[in-house]
């Protein structure tokens, strides 16, 4: 899944290039003197630049990781690329016998490549060291066994940080309780045993679990995967030849052979692994947020002196949801309800129109005037655009629950964090506070099973018409 993942991403960034080349052979072509020979087929002298410049940025490994190297050396590998890539250039056109090919737009090819190349790969660059220190964007790793498999795979994560994989640390079996707190390797310890392994994947944020050690060593194991994929984290199991023993039929997820960095692996995945389609709903994600922001920003402004000159307190309403499996962050909402509305929620707390551990009331009184036409338009959600700015939502996706929330929810329920929450969701077109929460956690968890980019776009034209209708609450 990593690999694949991997692929399609170097794809996409030669793919990217390719059209920097087309573009800094364009404007060379406007740049050079009028007087320039036209009758040249220039187009057939972008076919070799191409050809040869991008056989050169192979070649000087220009698609290996670039978190994994200086910006200071891949300036270095830029430069040799293009000038290696149009001196090959300038060896075809003369072993073709091509005549009166315009030397200033060959000069100008290479500074404009040079500098597009630079630009992007700078971009490139920032982000991914950007993203490798933020906490949010990391996967937890949470490895069972200490033994030598353990320090491979260790070894294998290490080496590659652009993967984006942090390891949470190791657990033993139960009979190993003396390794605990022992470093295993690059500062990665034993951290528990498996006698802890439910308290731990209902605690902390864990997004893959992989079993490195012979799985006859592990007793019970068939009921520690079973908790993993109701909890719908992804499992995976480095092979040892034994795992016919555990004689496992999955109920929700799928099994899969496959490779995490390179190391071979059974995989147990009970959420979409379209790596290709997940990579543009991302892409759609931030997209759709930049334009809906910019689009918007007026309202925004005017939504907030409503606010600001309607009632006491802050514009915008901050809380802490769960996020990605069980990741918390600040959710923003435009402010609806009076300041003191949470002290309120104890002495109201009877009139719960929800059953399970969520809180909601149709007519709040908390709410204030401007925030009940918020709520009915559900105009005040949309700070949350800010949210899947920093990658802490998606448009589509269940809604974040609040801490107190999943702290009560039964383990089959908790397959609802294991994808990015969103903007709106099965629920949000389906009768929201009319849903029962037993059926509005199978909604979430019928998206995630059937998740497509079509079932998004149907989700969000749905959601457009439920706003323009005043379906909020």
């Amino acid at each position: 899944m990593v690999d694949e993942k991997s692929v399609f991403l170097v794809g996409i960034h030669q793919l990217f290039d390719l059209l920097l080349m087309i573009l800094a052979f364009k404007l060379a072509f406007f740049l050079r003197k009028p007087a320039e020979n036209l009758e040249i087929n220039y187009t057939f002298i972008l076919l070799l630049a191409l050809i040869c410049c991008h056989a050169s940025l192979r070649f000087y490994g220009m698609y290996a990781p670039l978190a994994n190297q200086s910006f200071l050396r891949i300036t270095s590998k830029i430069i040799k690329s293009v000038l290696t890539g149009t001196a090959a250039l300038i060896f075809l056109i003369y072993l073709l016998h091509v005549t009166d090919v315009s030397r200033l737009l060959i000069g100008y090819f290479v500074l404009l490549l040079i500098f597009f190349l630079l630009a992007e790969k700078g971009l490139i660059y920032s982000l991914v060291t950007y993203n490798r220190h933020r906490e949010y964007v990391l996967r937890t790793v949470l490895i069972i066994g200490s033994r030598s498999r353990s320090i491979d795979l260790i070894s294998q994560i290490k080496q590659n940080p652009e993967a984006g994989y942090r390891i949470r640390g190791c657990l033993e079996t139960t009979d190993q309780g003396d390794r605990v707190g022992l470093e295993i390797c690059n500062g990665v310890t034993v951290i528990d045993t498996m006698e802890n392994f439910d308290k731990i994947l209902l605690q902390e944020a864990i997004d893959e679990i992989i079993f490195a050690l012979p799985l006859k060593k592990v007793d019970n194991i068939r009921d520690y995967i079973v908790f993993a994929e109701q909890m719908g984290i992804n499992v995976h199991i480095m092979p040892d030849f034994q795992i016919q023993q555990i004689q496992y039929r999955p109920e929700t997820g799928k099994l899969s052979l496959s490779h995490f960095l390179h190391l071979p692996t059974l995989t147990l995945s009970s959420t979409p692994s379209h790596d290709t389609a997940l990579f543009i709903k991302a892409v759609i994600d931030y997209a759709a947020c930049i334009i809906g922001i910019l689009i918007l920003s007026p309202l925004l402004i005017f939504i907030a002196i409503c606010i600001k000159n309607t009632s006491r307190g802050p514009v915008f309403f901050t809380q802490t949801r769960c996020g990605l499996n069980g990741r918390q962050f600040s959710m923003y909402k435009f402010r609806t309800m009076v300041e003191n509305a949470e002290e309120l929620k104890v002495e109201i707390a009877s009139a719960n129109e929800m059953d399970g551990p969520v809180f909601k009331i149709k007519d709040d009184p908390r709410v204030t005037r401007i925030g009940r036409l918020l709520r009915k338009t559900s105009l005040d959600e949309l700070p949350q655009l800010f949210n899947i700015l920093k990658g802490e939502m998606s448009l589509v996706g269940p809604r974040p629950p609040l801490p107190e929330e999943v702290a009560q929810y039964d383990i089959w329920q908790r397959r609802r964090l294991s994808m990015k929450p969103g903007l709106t969701c099965i629920w949000q077109v389906n009768g929201r506070n009319g849903v029962s929460f037993e059926d509005w956690m199978k909604m979430d968890l019928e998206y995630i099973d059937n998740w497509s980019l079509l079932l998004d776009f149907k989700l969000l034209f749905l959601t457009i018409k439920e706003v323009l209708l005043g379906g909020g609450h």
